[in-house]
């Protein structure tokens, strides 16, 4: 069987970061062995809260995330799987659903309400109370909605982190033994 794992970052949360990072070395113990990195930038400032300029990085992710995946021959994978972070939920939801990737399965570490727009299936998503990027009801809501398994991380921000280092290293080992979880069981 034929897999393959792709990561759509964040804005400021780059592949090296924690979650991306122990996801991809999870998908590679897992079979991924084949992997792609998406790499796009956007410098616009203060885009939080601001509709306008949030279209406007939407555009211009998903056009550098197609350019980067346009030799990608999805037909030869048996088993694509999707892990994104932040505004990279919403690129990597659009550009399956686009694409007609509607088996990819996909990883959504704190999505961004827009992500839900795109309908993904074969998910599972995860988010702090303290986030400033979302309303956790929201995404409670479109997750629920979506039937789209949804993990709260109580005090945590848009990393899933808190001011206890410890509790950090707790919360992380809980998001990657269910990324692992939902990546065998799916």
């Amino acid at each position: 069987m034929s897999k393959i794992a792709v990561y759509f970052p964040g804005i400021g949360y780059h592949c090296d970061k924690p979650l991306l990072y122990y996801g991809r070395s999870i998908a590679k113990n897992l079979g991924y062995e084949i992997s792609i990195s998406v790499s796009y930038t956007y410098s616009a400032q203060n885009i939080r809260g601001n509709e306008e300029k949030m279209k406007e990085a939407y555009g211009t992710l998903l056009s550098q995330a197609e350019d980067e995946l346009a030799d990608t021959v999805w037909q030869e994978y048996d088993d694509v799987l999707f892990v994104s972070k932040s505004i990279g939920t919403i690129i990597a939801a659009s550009y399956a659903k686009k694409h007609g990737l509607i088996s990819a399965k996909h990883i959504l570490y704190t999505p961004l309400a827009q992500t839900f727009l795109f309908e993904p299936r074969n998910a599972i998503s995860f988010i702090g109370t303290a986030d400033p990027w979302s309303s956790m009801d929201e995404i409670i809501r479109l997750s629920a909605a979506n039937h789209v398994p949804l993990t709260v991380y109580e005090g945590c921000n848009h990393s899933l982190e808190c001011n206890d280092t410890l509790k950090n290293i707790e919360t992380l080992k809980d998001v990657m033994q269910k990324t692992r979880n939902f990546i065998v069981s799916v």
